[in-house]
């Protein structure tokens, strides 16, 4: 994990459920210097800096007012010489006013109207219910690093406390001013197009967001109907199976990468664009990455091995490897994905600042998100767990034939949270992989291919069996792949007050054929017995249909 990751996710698990950050229970209630601002002369009457909320709403009147002496006041100026401080404090002060305008969402119930700082709300927050003298307003990337935007308690020595923007903060102004400053563009509109228009945004905010979204949609689809005219032209299968798969992933990052160069390089929005934006940006590039490779892995995966449930199906030397081999690939990708989507969620959230983005606190809200993304998402997940059973018992494998709620299957696919399966009369039985591995089922394909069919007819108790033995005998004789004279049988298994159970065995060593095989062979079985009846020789019981039911 890069460092500045890691820096942003133990600022915001150490934050307070409002963002505000945490100081120790014996630390005093504010920080001390010798003097504050000195340079920049008296405190104007107009300026109230004793609570954390006064102080911001002070500066943003006196900034907007572009009374940039006055609201130089709410910066600790402390590492400038003080006789620059006059002059370099409203250079500052504009920076930070373009720092809170085009970067910051201000959550004004985090800045308490208390001197303490002191949030009363309650709450489980490390800091609920204790005096601040830090309060942590938004974190900024610069360079590739996220800084802290703060605004602290500050004490001089002949001074009352009061409530300016930290030390550290006021030092990397210069820098975030000129990253998130006015673009060229906008400084060419005309003064009404850069005038607040509503809901915090500018005129021509209001124009651009939405010429944004749509250059974004139309650069996707000229990359997509590119990239399906390129594949079509494409004479070789590899190549169109290529362009294929990495057709999403491209038109994926040609959107990121004009919504990118639009909203950070032509356009400089404001915070609460940019707080959609941002974030929107760093997921369709990670998703994009991810995507490729997922789609690029199948790719390949595709012309290595087999997934054609069809041809796995078939009995033959080397099938059974092959229907394995299947199988371990598809758990193996599946088992891929589920990394790969956990990875890119830890990237968005640790680079993107998704969360803070979105003005939610990690401390505040893990607990509920966590249980109604669990109850939300607990079939999802018992089904990939049951999915990966399969896949590592191989109870069921890609191409085998079973016998599944009476149907009679081949499992075609074995997907995150379902199983498909091709009934024998062309159909599909879509399966929640839960249901599936909770029902016992046959499989035919399992260690070994032969199996025995079996056709039971029912007879009069004083049938003679030995004909129908002998013509059954002769029907095997007749038919291919019945060749197995150890496998044949004909038993009476049972009897009732209609007549007694007469049982053939049927064996069939291909299981794709087993039960039409058997479906023959009773066919015959029963036109054989029809003529000993005909002749006299009684087979069948003397019942009507309804005693019979």
């Amino acid at each position: 994990m890069p460092v500045s990751a890691a820096l942003f996710v133990l600022a915001l698990l150490f934050g307070g459920a409002s963002g505000v950050a945490a100081q120790d229970a014996g630390s005093p209630a504010w920080f001390e210097v010798e003097t504050l601002n000195e340079g920049l002369g008296p405190t104007p009457a107009s300026i109230d800096r004793t609570t954390p909320r006064s102080s911001v709403e002070s500066f943003l009147i006196e900034a907007r007012d572009e009374n940039w002496l006055a609201a130089a006041q709410m910066l600790d100026l402390s590492d400038i010489p003080v006789a620059e401080q006059r002059e370099e404090g409203q250079r500052r002060a504009q920076d930070f006013l373009i720092l809170l305008e085009r970067k910051i969402i201000i959550d004004w119930y985090a800045l308490r109207d208390r001197p303490d700082g002191l949030d009363e709300r309650g709450g489980d927050g490390a800091m609920i219910g204790k005096p601040r003298r830090s309060i942590l307003l938004w974190y900024v990337d610069l360079e590739d690093r996220p800084l802290p935007i703060r605004i602290n308690r500050v004490k001089s020595v002949d001074g009352e406390p009061v409530w300016v923007v930290a030390r550290q903060t006021v030092d990397n102004l210069p820098e975030l001013g000129a990253a998130y400053g006015p673009s060229e563009l906008e400084l060419m509109l005309p003064e009404t197009w850069r005038a607040p228009a509503f809901f915090g945004l500018r005129w021509w905010e209001a124009v651009a967001v939405p010429m944004v979204v749509m250059i974004t949609l139309l650069a996707g689809r000229i990359l997509h109907g590119a990239i399906s005219a390129l594949s079509r032209r494409s004479t070789r299968l590899t190549t169109e199976a290529l362009l294929v798969a990495t057709r999403g992933p491209v038109v994926l990052v040609g959107m990121t990468f004009a919504l990118a160069m639009l909203s950070q390089r032509m356009f400089t929005f404001s915070g609460r664009i940019d707080s959609v934006l941002s974030p929107l940006i760093v997921i369709g590039a990670v998703v994009s990455v991810l995507w490729f490779v997922v789609n690029i892995a199948d790719a390949i995966v595709s012309r290595l091995v087999n997934f054609d449930g069809a041809e796995l199906s078939e009995i033959g030397e080397g099938q059974e490897l092959r229907r394995d081999m299947a199988t371990r690939v598809s758990a193996i990708r599946r088992g891929m994905i589920v990394v790969i989507a956990m990875v890119g969620s830890g990237i968005v959230l640790n680079e993107a600042s998704v969360m803070q983005s979105l003005g939610i606190s990690l401390l505040a809200s893990a607990g509920t998100l966590t249980l109604v993304a669990a109850y939300a998402a607990r079939d999802i997940l018992s089904n990939i767990m049951a999915s990966l059973q399969i896949s590592i018992n191989q109870s069921a494998r890609i191409g085998d034939k079973i016998e599944f709620r009476g149907n009679l299957c081949s499992v075609e696919r074995i997907n995150f949270t379902y199983v498909q399966l091709r009934i024998w009369t062309g159909k599909r039985l879509v399966v929640p992989v839960v249901d599936f591995v909770s029902e016992p089922f046959e499989n035919w394909t399992m260690q070994e291919p032969f199996m025995l069919g079996e056709v039971t007819l029912r007879l009069r108790h004083d049938a003679d069996i030995e004909p129908l033995r002998a013509r059954y005998h002769e029907i095997l004789d007749g038919m291919e792949d019945t060749d197995e004279p150890d496998s044949r049988g004909c038993y009476v298994t049972d009897h009732d007050v209609f007549g007694q159970h007469v049982l053939f065995l049927v064996p069939c060593p291909n299981p794709n054929t087993a039960w039409a095989l058997t479906c023959e062979v009773r066919e015959k079985l029963l036109v054989a017995a029809r003529r000993i009846d005909a002749k006299g020789k009684g087979l069948f019981p003397k019942v009507e249909a309804a005693e019979a039911a």
